[in-house]
């Protein structure tokens, strides 16, 4: 029985009752009916507070009231009702989130964070797709860094297509990437897909991970790890692509040397 108590007390928490709602429900389920007095006492509340928190549960058509006072009384509604109200604050609950959803656009646009860098992170194979469907909103050139064969390994039915839908959108990816066979082939599709690539000694300059700057975010694949992270902060970013400028300088000169 003790068992059976910590559950209705755990199911009505998470329901969103509050404590007194809850010892003055079981209160009134185990009396059946009975004063504001009879049933403030079992829950172990002041009269007053029964008074409002029995209004709240008959609010919720969980108790009913009979009678005048000073000998009104609130009598528990079957079970059933409880089941009934918790299937409707579901399907409220849920009409809730969708309408969220709908607005997320609207709410994200308004949505500052002030002059601090903003960082999420995103786990698994889910969670690297969707760092990279983000650096599809690029306004801009995306500087990058990275090998292939990784990329490639851990999504391989993911970039073919992500290739395409990128060019499509006319963003344009100057990238130095680890001197691999996958490398070769993805250069040689550099026109069709609306990037310039670079190759750099793999042995001498390892790139374990995928770097992509773009607007005023930095996106981070990890593959090892299967995480991905975005960063947005326009001074970050702003030097990063610096810097990136500066790598490809030396990454031009390392593979023109190759080709010689």
């Amino acid at each position: 029985m003790k068992d059976q108590m910590l559950k209705i007390k755990e199911l009505l928490q998470e329901g969103g009752f509050l404590n007194k709602e809850i010892a003055v429900y079981i209160s009134i389920l185990e009396l059946g009916r009975g004063t504001v007095a009879e049933i403030s006492r079992k829950a172990g509340i002041n009269r007053s507070t029964g008074y409002v928190t029995l209004d709240s549960l008959a609010g919720k058509g969980l108790v009913s009231v009979s009678g005048k006072e000073p000998k009104q009384e609130y009598s528990a509604e079957s079970p059933e009702k409880l089941v009934a109200y918790m299937r409707e604050s579901a399907l409220r609950q849920k009409t809730l989130a969708d309408t969220a959803e709908a607005l997320l656009p609207e709410l994200t646009s308004i949505h500052r964070v002030g002059d601090r860098p903003r960082v999420r992170f995103y786990e698994g194979l889910a969670g690297l797709e969707a760092v990279y469907e983000d650096t599809l909103t690029s306004s801009e050139d995306i500087y990058s860094t990275s090998t292939y064969e990784d990329m490639h390994d851990v999504l391989p039915k993911y970039f073919s297509d992500y290739y395409a839908r990128r060019a499509k959108k006319n963003i344009f990816v100057r990238t130095f990437v680890a001197d691999t066979p996958i490398a070769h082939i993805r250069r040689a599709n550099d026109l069709k897909e609306f990037r310039e690539t670079l190759l750099i000694p793999q042995a001498d300059f390892p790139v374990p991970t995928d770097i992509e700057i773009y607007d005023n975010k930095v996106m981070i694949a990890s593959w090892h790890e299967k995480l991905g992270i975005i960063l947005e902060s326009q001074e970050i970013a702003t030097t990063l692509k610096s810097v990136f400028k500066l790598a490809r300088a030396e990454a031009k000169r390392l593979d023109e040397a190759r080709k010689k």
